[in-house]
Order: structure tokens, then C-alpha cells, then sequence
């Protein structure tokens, strides 16, 4: 899994737009801007071989057990 110092600056030029206006965006619009920004990166069905083809949910259910 990439680190997440390797989306930082993808995160800050999604954000850059509003850190220039003022008075500034409100904390639950970031949080909102932040929560769809990582769900569009972060695929919880994408099924990864090094987790023998499985969605992350279901191989880390597998291990909880």
C-alpha cells in the first residue's frame, strides 16, 4: 500500500481551491471534501492478489477470526 505521504500533494491541490478564499471553508466541509477523497482513492472491492483475490474486507474478517 502506497504511503500516505505519496497522496499528501494530491490532497492538497484537491483542497487548494478553497485555502485561497475567504473566509475559508468549514471544518464539515473539509471533513466532507477529505471522507470523498479517500473513498474515491481507497477501493474497499478491489480484489488484490496479494491478498489471494479477495476485497480487503473480507480477507481482514478472515483474520479477526
Amino acid at each position: 500500500m502506497p504511503s500516505a505521504r505519496t497522496h499528501t500533494p494530491t490532497a492538497r491541490r484537491t483542497l487548494a481551491p478553497f485555502a485561497t478564499r475567504a473566509p475559508g471553508p468549514t471544518p464539515p466541509h473539509v471533513r466532507l471534501i477529505g471522507f470523498e477523497w479517500i473513498e474515491g482513492w481507497y477501493n474497499i472491492r478491489s480484489l488484490l492478489s496479494s491478498l489471494g483475490y479477495r476485497p480487503s474486507v473480507e480477507y481482514e474478517a478472515a483474520l479477526a477470526v
